[in-house]
């Protein structure tokens, strides 16, 4: 049999057996109205039933891990909710044993005072440290209930209002406020306008590169608005599995993240493939067709590589991760059905009628078969010059990727704000004349029979004493016993900024030392440390081990389903090896901007010497799950063109000139979205901008327009490798089927 002949077999059989993809688009193209109504009709239920059931998000101590967690579930069985507030007061002219200073304390206590709210109200003493070494601070502390409330926001502003109050009626005093209730205040005022003004940037940026990436208003419409759909529906469902395993309360984010990443990505698959067959003159019908047997299958695989690669981070041991990826794979799982089955529909409805409102001048940018003429040159160079191409390429990105090696990670805190935000400077006024004071140890002391046995208060006593001796940690010491007596929490200020060499020190020799024989050698009591500095090292100690799980898992089932897709050994292994490389640029770059702090003056923050601790494994199951979209997209059309009986090397032109249009597209609308979030005010937001957007301009230019077409030249045949004992694999067919000569349906 000739090799033409076997290749109109495999046509045939394509087009008797069509895949899943076809079959979708088929239907949804030949019942339309049921697709597109049945589509509404779902994202309203979803809707409904989320607001009717409500998301349930998880407590505080459900997201930390290791010690901290124990200490924070101790807190959880006896402590009420409760936030710790702090009013600072200073004077430059004003020493604390004047009459003029003691009338400003006096002030604040009675103010705070009158508020029922306010809890354990504690004036400063010598004896319980509230006055500073340098003879010019003073601190009165208290306590707001249930911080976490939708009611906290109201609760705390009558304090604010008495400490401003108190501040305007002693002149030469500065009096400021700040505890976990004020701060978060703050920050919610000041996030939910940074979040606010994303919201109103990233839609009409997504439409006005897609308008450039169509040339025609409509056409750029349809995958916002399947975005937008998508994520909706997932905002709703993602309700239904909080009941049961409760979701971390950035899971919206996260999801309208993704959703608009991938729900826009697929679309443009999509809907570019079946205006370029109609541009080949294929009828409407048809046109269709092809689009849902190449693109839509590119889509399905895609979408489930995604999914494995969003599944990562259930194998982290950390419930907030677990909660990012319950809301990722079904926000991906969600935009890919709609892709398979509205967005035909909708393409079956509209017709040539998509190409509404055209755009002249950008259309004059494509060649007449729709293939971008910048990019056809890159491609025709690369594959003139592979090797120099591989070199040049492969050793800009691994110079970029090296700072990686010296990356460090710590979970954010007050400290790592913008200098700019109040609470942020009465945070560091606070810290410098009471160190340690607003990030201190909570040590959780918890005792069977009770914790105001002689002995365990002795124990407590004993601790104190030997904190205060060890010069790693400072006054003042607070202690909270729980309303039930069973526990006690220990406040003690830690030497350092808080996750720094010196309170990692300070938290070992607690933990390791003082605990030990102090509260630690009482029988029948538990103690364990909580605070940001021993949750940073916690969660660090957890990545660390965990992480090699995660990248195993996460490319060993992507290796597995590429293998099965393409039938090649080569393209999987590949397609790993050039990921890692985009998501190593990526760490090198954050560590360079932001660890070192090349950017700060550019994207206005100030280096903590760090990188978020999540962020890390947080950005290689998302990039790694994006790019993977892309490769999967680009192979698929490469392999299309393979099958059909063109030779490699044409078909790696072929298909990446074909496809780098929609490539660049889809890059460019998630660099514009992800580069908002590098404006936001927190350090981790900027972080996760910029690595996102870095990584997805490398991988979508170096990457897929470079390294990519020069490997594949340079393997030439050994690209579709596939050992003998694994050719029993399945074959499956990258050809789009056969023009459909059955008569269009009538228009809805």
């Amino acid at each position: 049999m000739t090799q033409t002949d076997s290749q109109m077999n495999q046509s045939a059989r394509a087009e008797t057996r069509p895949g899943l993809a076809a079959r979708a688009g088929g239907w949804s193209a030949r019942h339309r109205k049921e697709a597109i109504f049945g589509w509404l009709g779902f994202v309203i239920v979803a809707l409904v039933l989320g607001s009717a059931i409500g998301t349930k998000h998880m407590a505080d101590a459900d997201g930390s891990s290791g010690e901290t967690h124990r200490a924070e579930q101790m807190i959880d069985r006896n402590f009420p909710p409760i936030a710790g507030e702090s009013v600072l007061i200073q004077s430059s002219t004003h020493k604390p044993g004047s009459s003029q200073f003691q009338a400003a304390v006096k002030d604040v206590g009675r103010r705070l005072d009158a508020i029922p709210d306010v809890k354990r109200l504690k004036l400063p003493t010598r004896a319980n440290g509230g006055y500073s070494k340098d003879g010019r601070s003073a601190i009165v502390t208290f306590d707001v209930p249930d911080p976490a409330s939708k009611e906290a926001k109201k609760r705390v502003d009558p304090m604010l209002n008495a400490v401003a109050a108190a501040e305007k009626s002693h002149p030469g005093f500065r009096i400021d406020e700040f505890g976990d209730a004020s701060a978060n205040k703050a920050l919610d005022d000041t996030l939910g306008k940074d979040f606010e003004r994303a919201e109103k940037l990233s839609i009409p940026m997504t439409l006005v590169i897609l308008i450039f990436a169509f040339g025609a208003l409509v056409a750029a419409g349809l995958p916002v608005l399947l975005a937008i759909s998508a994520v909706a529906a997932t905002m709703g469902l993602v309700a239904i599995p909080s009941q049961v395993f409760p979701v971390d309360s950035g899971i919206a984010s996260v999801i309208l993240l993704i959703g608009m990443a991938v729900g826009v990505d697929y679309s443009l698959f999509y809907l570019r493939r079946e205006r370029e067959e109609r541009a080949r003159g294929r009828d409407p019908r048809s046109a269709l067709a092809a689009a849902a047997a190449t693109s839509g299958r590119a889509v399905l695989v895609s979408g489930l590589t995604v999914m494995v690669a969003m599944a990562g981070m259930f194998i982290t041991g950390s419930k907030t991760f677990s909660s990012f990826g319950v809301g990722t794979i079904l926000v991906v799982f969600v935009s890919m059905i709609g892709s398979l089955t509205v967005l035909p529909a909708m393409l079956s409805w509209l017709g040539d009628r998509v190409d509404k409102g055209r755009i002249p001048f950008v259309r004059r940018l494509r060649r007449a078969d729709g293939e971008p003429r910048v990019w056809g040159r890159v491609v025709d160079g690369v594959l003139r010059r592979p090797v120099v191409s591989v070199l040049l390429s492969g050793a800009a990105l691994v110079a970029i990727a090296l700072p990686a090696l010296g990356m460090n990670t710590k979970l954010t805190g007050f400290e790592d704000l913008p200098k700019k935000l109040a609470i942020v400077q009465t945070y560091d006024r606070l810290n410098q004349a009471f160190p340690g004071g607003q990030v201190p140890a909570n040590v959780v002391v918890e005792a069977k029979d009770g914790v105001r046995q002689p002995q365990v208060q002795a124990a407590v006593a004993q601790l104190e004493q030997k904190a205060l001796a060890s010069g790693e940690m400072f006054g003042p010491i607070d202690t909270n016993v729980s309303p039930n007596g069973k526990a006690e929490k220990i406040y003690i200020p830690l030497a350092g900024a808080g996750t720094d060499a010196k309170s990692n020190h300070a938290l070992a020799t607690l933990r390791n030392d003082l605990i030990p024989r102090t509260v630690g050698s009482v029988p029948g009591v538990n103690a364990a440390t909580t605070g940001e500095t021993a949750g940073t090292k916690d969660f660090n100690d957890l990545m660390a081990a965990r992480t090699p799980l995660v990248f195993a898992f996460v490319l060993g089932l992507a290796f597995v389903l590429m293998l099965v897709t393409f039938r090649s050994i080569v393209i999987p292994l590949k397609a790993i090896a050039l990921n890692m490389l985009s998501v190593g640029a990526a760490y090198g770059l954050l560590v360079w901007v932001f660890q070192d702090g090349h950017g700060e003056k550019l994207l206005g923050f100030h280096s903590n010497g760090a990188i978020t601790a999540w962020l890390p494994i947080f950005l290689f199951v998302v990039l790694f799950g994006l790019s993977m979209d892309y490769h999967v997209f680009i192979i698929s059309r490469i392999k299309e063109a393979v099958d059909r009986g063109m030779k490699t090397e044409d078909a790696v032109a072929h298909g990446i000139k074909a496809t780098a249009g929609t490539v660049t597209s889809a890059a460019f609308v998630m660099v514009a979205v992800f580069a908002i979030f590098a404006t936001l005010t927190t350090i981790e937001m900027k972080e996760l901008g910029v690595g996102l957007a870095a990584a997805i301009l490398i991988d979508a230019t170096i990457v897929r327009a470079v390294l990519l077409p020069a490997t594949m030249k340079l393997l030439g045949k050994w690209n579709w490798y596939l050992p003998k004992p694994l050719r029993w694999l399945p074959r499956t067919n990258h050809a789009p089927v056969l023009p459909d000569r059955r008569p269009e349906p009538a228009k809805a």
